[in-house]
Parts: C-alpha cells; structure tokens; sequence
C-alpha cells in the first residue's frame, strides 16, 4: 500500500495531481483544498489512500491526515464511493463537515452533486459518533456557512469557487453578511 508521496508537483489538472519521486509520477485524485494548496514545480507531502479495483488502481492523496481519515471513515459507508467522498471533502473543510453532522443537517451535504437526501441522512446516522462533537464555538455557524454559500452562488459564483473563497475567508469573521463580503473581495482579486 502506498502510505505516503513526497515529491515535486509536476502536473495539475482540476481534479488531480501528479507528483514526480524519483523519475516515477504518481497521479493522485485530491479535493479543491489540497489541489489549491499543490504548485507546480514546488514540493508536496500528501498522505494517501490506495483504491483498488478489477480494472483501476486509483490514489487519493491529502494535504491533512485529518482529512484523509476522514476520506477513510467516508468510503466505510456503503453507497459511498471515493469519488463521492473526495466530492463531499471538496465542499468544506473537516471541522466544518463535522458540525453538519453533529447538528444532523443532511441539506448541507446534499450541496454534492450525487448526494441525495438519504445518502447525507446515511452519512450522518453512520459517522455522528465517529466525527466527534462540533459546537458553535468552533467557529463559524454552519447556518451561516451554508447561507454564505448559496448566496454566492446565487451572484452567479461557482459553487466550486464560491466554497474556495469562503474556505480563504477566517473564521474570526462571523455573521453571514460579513462572510459574504469578504469572499467577494477574495473573488474580485482572483
């Protein structure tokens, strides 16, 4: 099993990386998170999951190991696929996917494409007790989050660019309305 790449990023593409050891590139699958922490020519560090199948062999890789672990305990849950997974990873950060299923708010993951109502109410009655508990003062609101983001992407925003820019804004910036500003500076500078 391939644990662990460190090697120069030679290779991005919107969904994957291809890192360079020794002569040898590994492409690994990664959320938008990790893919917008990636640069070409620079280092990277990923830790990895190995996907086997009949005919594919596919490796996820992580900035975080928080996040990884996570990709782990998501692919644990039947009907849930890495594709699936790296998806809901793409959408917020860990703590942030661990409040909505502490506070059991299926309508935050169905914001995935392929992730119905009974799929995030799955994923939610299979990880509540696994995830740990997030309270509100671990930062921002999940409310606010989710309103942030659909009003963003009610502007006209992506919500792949929309989740980007409010992943950049703190979370010493609270309310929606302030959140929602801020991501807009971040995206008229982008």
């Amino acid at each position: 099993m391939i644990a662990k790449l460190n090697g120069k990023v030679v290779y991005k593409d919107k969904n994957s990386a291809i890192i360079d050891m020794s002569g040898v590139g590994y492409r690994a699958f990664v959320s938008t998170d990790t893919l917008s922490k990636l640069k070409n020519g620079s280092n990277a560090n990923l830790w990895t999951h190995l996907v086997v199948r009949e005919n594919i062999m596919d490796l996820y890789g992580f900035i975080d190991k928080e996040e990884k672990d996570f990709f782990e305990l998501l692919i644990g849950i039947s009907g849930i696929g890495p594709k699936s997974a790296l998806a809901i990873l793409s959408l917020a950060p860990v703590a942030v996917l661990r409040k909505a299923i502490s506070s059991e708010d299926a309508s935050y993951l169905t914001k995935v494409s392929g992730i119905g109502r009974k799929s995030a109410q799955k994923i939610i009655l299979e990880l509540k007790d696994k995830t740990g508990t997030a309270t509100e003062k671990d930062g921002i609101g999940l409310k606010e989050e989710a309103e942030a983001l659909e009003a963003l992407h009610a502007l006209g925003y992506t919500l792949n660019d929309s989740r980007e820019a409010l992943k950049k804004v703190g979370d010493d910036i609270t309310g929606t309305n302030e959140r929602i500003k801020k991501a807009l500076k971040i995206l008229g500078n982008a």
